[in-house]
């Protein structure tokens, strides 16, 4: 199934945070990961959702 693109609002705040953890978590995978990254991990895991969905 293809991706879709949605638009969320999210305090400023949290988004900085966000891209600090992203940071961190950059380093401990040893991959580039995003603040965008991270909320999909979060609602993938959360609502226990395969990745092929």
């Amino acid at each position: 199934m293809p991706n879709v693109q949605i638009n969320i609002a999210i305090p400023s705040r949290w988004k900085m945070e966000l891209e600090n953890l992203a940071r961190v978590y950059s380093v401990e995978e040893e991959t580039t990961l995003t603040y965008l990254d991270l909320i999909r991990r979060a609602v993938q895991e959360k609502y226990e959702l395969s990745a092929d969905e």
